[in-house]
């Protein structure tokens, strides 16, 4: 059995058109090796694609200067950018709901762990 991955999303793709994910839901990224093991960083747009990454979120974190902060949801771009009616884009800590405030270093960044299903090239 595959063990988890990590995926880099954030910055001005996430903004753009990233979705909203919590944990357990299954998601699908397509990537590109961050480190060439267990860390991927997610690709959109444009972007060389080497693999798609298919499989259950297992945990999320927010990465600041404060350093990684485990959060109970990753809001989509657009509510983190303010231009979602229904949802504040608000970060909250895990498994006590409480709001939070990163304090970036540059753009926003975050860690979606995967436990993966497959790998397809």
């Amino acid at each position: 059995m595959p063990e988890p991955v990590v995926i880099e999303v954030g910055g001005w793709e996430h903004e753009c058109c990233g979705l909203a994910v919590e944990i357990g839901d299954v998601v699908e990224y397509w990537v590109v090796s961050a480190d060439g093991a267990r860390r991927f960083a997610e690709v959109r747009h444009d972007a060389a694609r080497t693999q798609s990454i298919r499989g259950r979120v297992v945990e999320l974190y927010a990465l600041g200067f404060g350093g990684r902060v485990a959060i109970e949801r990753l809001p989509s771009g657009s509510a983190l950018c303010g231009n979602d009616e229904d949802d504040d884009g608000r970060l909250e800590a895990r498994w006590t709901g409480q709001p939070i405030e990163v304090e970036w270093d540059g753009e926003t960044a975050f860690e979606v762990v995967v436990d993966p299903y497959g790998k397809r090239r």
